[in-house]
């Protein structure tokens, strides 16, 4: 029996509100912001959290100088399509492409996502 029904990541970011609205726009997940913590939820329940840290460094990917701190992966149907609406909300795409399936992009906050074929 489990004990938990969806993981639900914390983000950590200098801007809550911001990162959550661009998070939210990307899934299409309402947006709902407190002072310092910010969170996105979907209609079935999965959530992802953001909270503020003072003092935030942004990894530097592919570096593990200042390591990546978590990355997500979002599939999608038309990576090229998914491109352009990620870049339009603020991603910007790595240098650094190691693959052919997905593309590395940076968040609002510096933090590494892909955009997966699926």
């Amino acid at each position: 029996m489990a004990i938990a029904r969806f993981p639900s990541p914390v983000i950590d970011c200098p801007d809550p509100g911001r990162l959550a609205t661009f998070y939210g726009a990307l899934l299409d997940w309402p947006v709902d912001v407190d002072e310092g913590w910010a969170d996105i939820r979907a209609e079935y329940g999965a959530c992802i959290s953001f909270q503020q840290v003072d003092g935030y460094q942004p990894p530097n990917w592919p570096s593990q100088e200042q390591p990546q701190q978590f990355h997500l992966d979002f599939l999608v149907d038309d990576l090229d399509a998914a491109e352009v609406a990620a870049l339009e909300l603020g991603a910007v795409k790595a240098e650094h492409q190691p693959g052919t399936t997905f593309r590395v992009f940076l968040d609002p906050a510096g933090h590494p996502f892909c955009l997966c074929v699926s």
